[in-house]
């Protein structure tokens, strides 16, 4: 056999060894760079710890006067968690003068109906940001109609907003965070707080590296690039802006200040500040409550240093915290994102300027389009050079003399150099890891760096291509939706309540009508809903709202989509029988029908099967399901409904398509004929650009080679 095949791959893995050997040399350099100034600064600072404040009292910050601040929540397709993080947020936050923005598209029935349901469960302190065009666009358009809308509410309401805030669907607010805003607002033009992962189990190793790259880059990087160059890059969530940086953005940009033609409008959106002189802080000090001293049991006083009786402290990070992406494709597609916002679209826009250092942070956001691809050719490498081994101790294979490139001094201790830097790596990894989630997820870092490599590997080759595309083609790059999650209901501390007792939890009737009602269900046995609604008490709205969280569904208006183009999805006899009507397709494939009450295992079985595919259950009023029902039966019959008490006092008859006659209640007759069902269009597009709610802990996450 010929030996010019053996040579060529000789010489290219030599090449190859080279040049990888070179790329991990310089990124891990400048990581070292950057750890050493990290350490450095705290070295420098030790000394100054008994005169300088480290930790904050939560006494300071609540007795701080408040002002209004306007918590800013763009959406698209998140009616399963959005309802929960508004909910939780208003009963957890320590604020009082805050209201909460939150933007929908009008062609997002589901996520409109839930916003809708807030804003009528919370007047006042919910409103909704009504996108007048069709979604999904980009998160920086919803935001810049969320500032038109939160101008237009300041006119009518006579109330001035001293900041904005940045929240996506599914962060999880610490209930400190507005008091630490209020506080830091006066001084900073731009705030932000820690983000991090929420508690992960041991297997969970995509979620793990979220924990992992935030838990690091908002203990050390941030602190790092601020104190070097005085420009925080926004992470997305847990960002508050003065009134002072919006203005005078919008005096730049007009009425829209975030860059819509990129992904990343929070990054691009510091950078702005920055050139406007505005002041930027990344605020990480830790929250310190004041706790009574313990006694042992000699009945003697404890204290954390044994000196005296004096009280105890229990400092905390304030960060926000959510749940980050758990499968490797929703991961590696999410950071393909952030690449692309990041690295090549903040190349095109912002290009290299600035002094010396910003030019140096610029790099380090961008140097992973290279660097990722690299740390996934070094274990192609390792795996090669580990074949050679076992075949020369076989005497298989003979490499001639110098012809190795590894075997030669230089290399040697270039290597020696990189495994000194790799191990500085590990070693920081572990440390802040280990520092906010225990000492066994410090250690489980280390097998998730693969792992982690891995998806910025796939994120950045995914990057790439929608790049090279939108180079050649003049395709918009387009944005995919993320799926999020939100803390479970037992998480929350909810229990199922009855009807009755979320409707005066909500103070949405009295005591003495619940007891009316309830004694009129006994005699007539009819549900308490339908007399409620009847005797005027609660609107339909407000009961299916009701019934919505006590079963826990997202809700879903009727009259903000376009019915009948999915009616042949269910077989209509089998709709019309089980109450039911399907509206939309789902972001994950799911069929999305509209109920009144819960169907129960069985049924929604049946509708699978015969829908073939999963289906999602929305609360929607009965008088809207009912009049629809009723054009799904028979679409040449007048469907009658009106709205308040009287749309109970008389029943339409919904005949079944087999003529087993009446099989649901519906309104009484109006005089108004319902209108036509609109002609089936075709299938749905779903598109992938979306403003879904994002978050980046480091412009560089898609970088480090380890």
């Amino acid at each position: 056999m010929s030996d010019v095949p053996w040579e060529i791959y000789l010489a290219l893995l030599n090449t190859l060894t080279v040049a990888t050997t070179l790329v991990i040399l310089i990124s891990t350099a400048d990581d070292f760079f950057l750890d050493a100034f990290y350490w450095m600064r705290e070295l420098w600072l030790w000394p100054q710890r008994g005169r300088m404040p480290v930790t904050i009292s939560a006494r300071a910050l609540r007795d701080r006067e408040e002002q209004w601040l306007a918590i800013m929540v763009p959406a698209w397709k998140e009616y399963d968690v959005i309802a929960k993080m508004v909910e939780n947020t208003l009963a957890t936050m320590e604020y009082t003068h805050f209201i909460i923005f939150a933007g929908a598209y009008r062609n997002d029935a589901e996520t409109t109906t839930e916003v809708e349901r807030m804003v009528r469960r919370y007047p006042g302190r919910v409103v909704r940001a009504a996108v007048t065009h069709d979604g999904p666009t980009c998160k920086a358009d919803c935001l810049n109609t969320i500032i038109q809308t939160i101008i237009r509410h300041e006119a009518g309401h006579g109330i001035r907003f001293a900041g904005v805030i940045m929240h996506d669907c599914e962060d999880v607010i610490h209930p400190l965070e507005l008091k630490y805003f209020n506080y830091f607002i006066g001084d900073q033009d731009l705030v932000q707080l820690p983000v991090l992962s929420l508690e992960r189990k041991w297997y969970e190793w995509v979620a793990g590296t979220y924990m992992d790259d935030f838990s690091e880059t908002h203990q050390k990087d941030l602190v790092a690039r601020q104190a070097l160059t005085g420009t925080v890059p926004g992470a997305g969530v847990a960002l508050c802006y003065s009134r002072r940086a919006i203005e005078a953005v919008m005096k730049v940009r007009g009425d829209s200040p975030f860059n819509t033609s990129t992904l990343t409008e929070d990054y691009d959106f510091s950078f702005r500040l920055h050139d406007l002189g505005m002041r930027e802080a990344f605020v990480h000090f830790p929250i310190c409550e004041t706790t009574e001293p313990a006694e042992d049991a000699e009945g003697k006083t404890r204290t954390r240093w044994r000196f005296g009786k004096r009280r105890g402290v229990r400092p905390q990070l304030l960060a926000t915290r959510e749940y980050f992406p758990s499968t490797f494709r929703t991961a590696y597609r999410q950071r393909a994102r952030w690449v692309l916002g990041i690295a090549f679209q903040g190349w095109l826009q912002m290009g290299w300027k600035g002094n010396l250092i910003t030019r140096y942070m610029f790099f380090r956001d961008r140097k992973g389009v290279v660097t990722a691809l690299f740390s996934i050719l070094a274990y192609v490498l390792s795996l090669n050079y580990l074949v050679i081994g076992a075949l020369l101790a076989k005497g298989w294979v003979a490499i001639p003399d110098g012809s190795f490139v590894v075997g030669s001094m230089w290399m040697q201790d270039l290597l020696a150099i990189n495994a000194t830097l790799l191990f500085n790596r590990l070693a920081q990894r572990v440390y802040f890891v280990g520092r906010l989630n225990g000492p066994l997820q410090g250690v489980l870092c280390l097998p998730r760096l693969v792992v982690n490599n891995f998806i910025n590997f796939f994120s950045v080759c995914r990057a790439w291509k929608i790049f090279l595309i939108y180079c050649l083609t003049g395709k918009p790059i387009a944005w995919d939706k993320t799926q999020h999650t939100y803390l479970s209901n037992d998480a929350l501390g909810r229990t199922r309540s009855m009807l009755g007792e979320t409707l005066l939890k909500w103070e949405a009737l009295t005591q003495a009508q619940l007891d009316a009602a309830l004694t009129l269900q006994q005699e007539t046995g009819r549900r308490l809903g339908t007399i409620l609604v009847q005797q005027g008490l609660v609107t339909p709205d407000t009961l299916a709202d009701a019934l919505a969280e006590q079963v826990d569904l997202p809700r879903v208006s009727l009259t903000n989509v376009v019915l009948g183009a999915l009616a042949d999805c269910l077989p209509r006899d089998l709709a019309v029988r089980h109450h039911v009507v399907p509206f939309s397709i789902g972001e994950d494939g799911s069929l999305n029908i509209a109920v009144s009450e819960l169907p129960n295992g069985e049924v929604l079985d049946e509708l699978a099967r015969a829908a073939g595919r999963k289906v999602a259950c929305f609360m929607a009023c009965d008088h809207e399901m009912s009049a629809e029902l009723a054009l799904m039966a028979d679409p040449n019959r007048r469907a009658t409904v009106v709205f308040g008490p009287a749309a109970y006092s008389a029943t339409l008859a919904v005949e079944s398509m087999t003529g087993a006659g009446p099989v649901v209640a519906a309104g009484t007759a109006s005089a108004t004929e319902a209108p036509p069902i609109p002609p089936i269009p075709p299938a749905p597009v779903l598109h992938d650009l979306a403003p879904g709610p994002e978050v980046h802990p480091n412009p560089s996450i898609a970088g480090g080679v380890a």
